[in-house]
Order: structure tokens, then C-alpha cells, then sequence
């Protein structure tokens, strides 16, 4: 079972959440694959995907904020 190592960029409180307990969120795991805790959109885009991209059942199209992805930007690692 893969653990979680960190989290990659800066926390929800840091990001200006009143609660720092319910924003999107995103961690290094430590099988090198990454978590992403965000807003299930999979219902609004699913049909929308471009012809060369799928989901298996099991997956999920969630969605972080572009401030969430750009304070991870300089902890994803270049490989």
C-alpha cells in the first residue's frame, strides 16, 4: 500500500482557506505516483475528452485550482 511522503507545494492555510481543511491538495506518494484530493468533474467533461484520451471506470476527472497547481510547481520533480 503506497504512503504518502509529502505534500507538493504549499498547504490549504498558506493558500488563504478560512478552514485549511478543505481545499484541493496534491502529495508524492511513495510509489512515485501522486494523490490529488480536488472537485469531481468527471459528470461535466467525461463526453467532452478529447478522442485520443480515456478514463477506466475505476478513474476520475477532478479538478484543483490553478493556484494549488502553480504553489506544486516547484516541488514536481523534472523526472
Amino acid at each position: 500500500m503506497s504512503q504518502i511522503i509529502r505534500r507538493i507545494g504549499t498547504p490549504p492555510n498558506a493558500r488563504g482557506s478560512a478552514t485549511g481543511a478543505n481545499c484541493p491538495d496534491i502529495f508524492e506518494l511513495s510509489d512515485g505516483r501522486f494523490a490529488v484530493i480536488g472537485t469531481d468533474i468527471t459528470d461535466e467533461l467525461d463526453a467532452l475528452l478529447p478522442a485520443d484520451a480515456s478514463r477506466a471506470d475505476y478513474e476520475r476527472i477532478v479538478v484543483v485550482t490553478r493556484e494549488t497547481l502553480i504553489h506544486a510547481k516547484a516541488d514536481i520533480p523534472d523526472a
